[in-house]
């Protein structure tokens, strides 16, 4: 059993929570190494039912699911995770490049499909791209009530200004930013800003916000009571 989380907490950028499903370290470690810098924050596994168990439990933004596994293969990862009505959108990275063995990933519920050897920053990109799609949007630009969020620069300006956010605060933003008009609770909040290593003070989740209504407007962010939080 093998399981990690390599937090992006040094980085600028907005964390993005990905599950690693892949037993090559030497691969596994360049996707790591490649990932956090950019801003995601990575939880590893080495093995199809550790990988299983994970997406099973956590939420996930997306998944990188590679196909052979020990203990369980990448395919029946795959299909368990649907079978559960499990909408977390999954990259399939493989060694395995036939046209049917694709064909075989796609229709099981995989979302794209990348053959090694790879590139890490097209990883980072399709991961992105996936994302976006599963939130409704078609744009790396994210843009509300006169922000706009450059996803793919990681760069926040309010009518044309710059803003400086902390690491934490374009987190939290980007996670709202995603989720326009839905109620998110302060548990999913915290489960995006904190690897689960870091201490977590009852309040944080308060702090945060209120620093973003500072720097974007009161009214920007509304408490739902005893649910959580919605951007309007």
């Amino acid at each position: 059993m093998h399981r990690d989380r390599y937090p992006s907490e040094r980085s600028r950028e907005g964390s993005i929570r990905v599950l690693l499903v892949e037993d090559d370290d030497d691969i596994a470690g360049r996707l790591i190494a490649g990932l956090v810098p950019a801003g995601f924050t990575v939880d590893r596994a080495d093995n199809g039912a550790d990988g299983y168990a994970m997406g099973a439990d956590e939420a996930y933004d997306a998944a990188i699911l590679d196909l052979g596994l020990p203990e369980m293969q990448g395919l029946d990862v795959l299909k368990r995770w649907r079978a559960e009505q499990r909408k977390v959108p999954v990259l399939i990275l493989t060694a395995r490049g036939t046209w049917s063995e694709k064909v075989d990933g796609l229709n099981a519920g995989a979302d794209d499909y990348i053959t090694k050897p790879f590139h890490v920053p097209e990883v980072a990109a399709r991961l992105k791209a996936l994302i976006r799609r599963s939130s409704g949007l078609a744009s790396a630009m994210l843009t509300h009530r006169g922000i706009v969020f450059d996803t793919g620069a990681n760069r926040v300006s309010l009518n044309g200004e710059n803003v400086d956010l902390t690491a934490r605060e374009l987190k939290m933003l980007n996670y709202f930013m995603h989720r326009i008009g839905r109620v998110v609770s302060q548990s999913e909040l915290t489960e995006h800003l904190y690897a689960l290593e870091d201490s977590r003070e009852s309040n944080t989740i308060e702090v945060y916000v209120s620093r973003l209504r500072r720097k974007f407007g009161s009214d920007l962010i509304t408490t739902i009571r005893g649910l959580g939080y919605r951007m309007e």
